[in-house]
């Protein structure tokens, strides 16, 4: 009798606690009951096979902003431009795999990627000692990476100057004229061990100096992208996303 009211104590926990949660579940047991019934035989319905999805019947599709906003913002410059080739060094793998469709990309990582897709090569790179030529890349992105660097989060070594040291070798490599297209955590400036760094927008404009600033656009906290955005909303941020378009004079 005990074990038995412990149990429906149980159940009646679990109601209390995940009441949306239990609800759906027994609304994916209808569902499978009602296909079952329907099923026009072209697949057998195995029991064994059932994979419950309880999570996506939401009415708009969920994203991340940074991620999905900045490459996107990348990939109209790069529409722009029309380069050559373009170099992209340890920025989200998408980027460079949907871009290699129509420019020729040579992608670099601390972690390199086994990809094997025409129009694109992939390689090493540190960013705190990268390999190439002074004055060499026409076209160059490094996209929410730099902030990572220096804090051991991917297997780096442990160095407070390392995102300036990177920075530095963008600057470096970049060809004369050639466009830099920078993004990174932006708002009220601080490190959060071993996560990022977040930057102000002043630190951002002095690191890259002398470069001009063609363009600055921002995700904001509460999401979107704005274009061509006023650097004093950088201020109001908590982790807001900055899009930095350079131009090495």
């Amino acid at each position: 009798m005990y074990l038995k009211n412990y149990i429906v104590q149980i159940g009646k926990d679990i109601l209390i606690r995940f009441p949306k949660k239990i609800a759906r579940f027994f609304k994916y047991l209808a569902e499978l009951n009602r296909f079952r019934n329907k099923n026009d035989k072209r697949f057998s319905v195995k029991t064994r096979d059932i994979y419950p999805c309880l999570k996506d019947t939401i009415t708009k599709t969920p994203f991340d902003h940074h991620y999905t906003y900045h490459p996107a913002w990348a990939a109209r410059i790069l529409a722009q431009t029309k380069p050559a080739y373009h170099v992209d060094i340890s920025s989200i793998l998408s980027f460079s795999t949907i871009i290699s469709a129509f420019v020729p990309i040579k992608f670099y990582d601390y972690r390199p990627a086994d990809l094997k897709l025409n129009n694109l090569e992939s390689g090493f790179a540190d960013l705190k000692q990268l390999s190439f030529a002074d004055n060499s890349i026409p076209s160059l992105s490094c996209m929410h990476t730099i902030e990572h660097i220096g804090l051991g989060r991917y297997g780096d070594e442990i160095d407070p100057q390392g995102d300036i040291k990177s920075i530095n070798e963008l600057k470096r490599v970049l060809k004369d004229g050639g466009d830099l297209l920078f993004v990174t955590p932006v708002g009220k400036a601080k490190i959060e061990f071993n996560a990022h760094r977040i930057y102000s927008f002043e630190q951002i404009i002095e690191y890259f100096s002398p470069f001009a600033l063609k363009e600055f656009s921002l995700i904001p906290d509460i999401g979107g992208l704005i274009q061509n955005a006023d650097p004093s909303l950088v201020k109001e941020q908590s982790y807001g996303c900055g899009c930095f378009w350079f131009k090495k004079n």
